[in-house]
């Protein structure tokens, strides 16, 4: 049994999903259900009795530590974060609270655990830490792309939370001999994705015959990894990484903002044309930058390959594609997402 926190946000659900889908292992899934985690993301997985759904914080010492052991999982994989750039400008606390006060908590309780198996278990004991390539801070258009040496200079507050929380699990394997893994990858697109990233919210926007806003000029650059892919690299990591190590996940996929927006309309425009035959590119809307954008993101993900065989099964074209007409396929889910229906459900299940 492997315990995943933070399960019915994008990636997580993603991750829980594959994972009951490909293994015959159960899942413990911790989720706190902020604006971002929605449980219509594990629809298909209610009846699964090999997926069981807490809500609850990763901070809650109490719970965490009852969770493990009363399941007694193997791994503990850590999914949880609040991961919108703009809203940790607008509302830095939250970040420091869920990421990096958190993610200390939810370490303390793994760490007590951890010490109480027995020598057997606890040389089988893994915990992984999913973080993401912004913590190495932005890159000009001609520098080499992230690799797993690079200093950390995150630029935004939620870039530094989640530097804070790699932090943190560095020192607890070095200090108390955690088995601990860490991966950080570049942005990931696909299916449950909330509405508020970009891909999204074009896709979103689109169709709905609203503006596509484009901060700056467009150029801002980023690797581009779909969703099921970092799922994959993920299983890889947690099952043959070395310890202590960091592992960087790419997509080998950079792109302009405003080529990814182009690309999302060119697909619209085949596949569900606009009623007047104009292109969607016509809703393309250009924005004041935000506070301390950076530049480009890019990912080295060379040592996952040499060391665990692991590179990307889809390109940007095959991956993008599929996630458009995903959301044409799933129109009420985004409707659930963007009216807050879901939001009044779970409060109401959860009183």
């Amino acid at each position: 049994m492997i315990l995943v926190t933070g399960g019915a946000g994008f990636i997580g659900s993603n991750f829980v999903l594959d994972w009951l889908d490909k293994l015959d292992e159960p899942v413990i899934n911790l989720d706190k259900l902020t604006y971002a985690g929605n449980l219509d993301n594990l629809k298909t997985v209610a009846d699964n009795k090999k997926h069981i759904f807490v809500k609850g914080d990763i901070g809650d010492f109490e719970l965490v530590s009852k969770l493990l052991a009363e399941h007694k999982p193997r791994a503990v994989l850590n999914f949880a974060a609040e991961s919108h750039v703009d809203r940790s400008i607008h509302g830095p606390e939250d970040f420091i609270q869920t990421n990096v006060v958190g993610t200390f908590h939810l370490l303390e309780a793994v760490r007590a655990y951890w010490r109480g198996l027995d020598d057997e278990e606890k040389a089988a004991f893994k915990f992984l830490h999913v973080s993401t390539d912004e913590v190495y801070g932005t890159l000009e258009k001609n520098d080499p792309p992230f690799n797993e040496r690079n200093r950390y200079e995150p630029n935004s507050p939620y870039s530094a939370s989640k530097a804070a929380s790699d932090h943190l699990v560095r020192a607890y394997h070095h200090t108390y001999g955690l088995p601990v893994l860490t991966t950080n990858c570049s942005n990931n697109y696909g299916p449950y994705h909330f509405p508020e990233k970009l891909i999204p919210l074009v896709i979103h926007n689109a169709l709905n015959g609203k503006p596509l806003p484009i901060y700056g000029d467009g150029q801002q650059i980023r690797d581009w990894l779909f969703v099921k892919d970092h799922c994959t690299a993920i299983r890889r990591v947690l099952s043959a990484g070395r310890l202590g190590e960091t592992y960087n996940v790419g997509g080998w996929n950079e792109k302009p903002n405003l080529e990814v927006v182009h690309t999302i309309c060119d697909i619209l425009d085949e596949l569900q044309p606009r009623a007047d035959g104009q292109s969607y590119k016509s809703q393309i809307t250009f924005v004041k930058d935000r506070p301390g954008h950076d530049r480009r993101y890019a990912i080295d993900a060379t040592k996952l390959e040499k060391e665990l065989g692991w590179k990307p099964a889809e390109t940007f074209e095959t991956g993008i594609r599929k996630t458009v007409q995903w959301y044409l396929d799933n129109q009420a889910w985004v409707e659930n997402i963007t009216s807050g229906q879901y939001l009044k459900w779970v409060e109401k299940q959860y009183q």
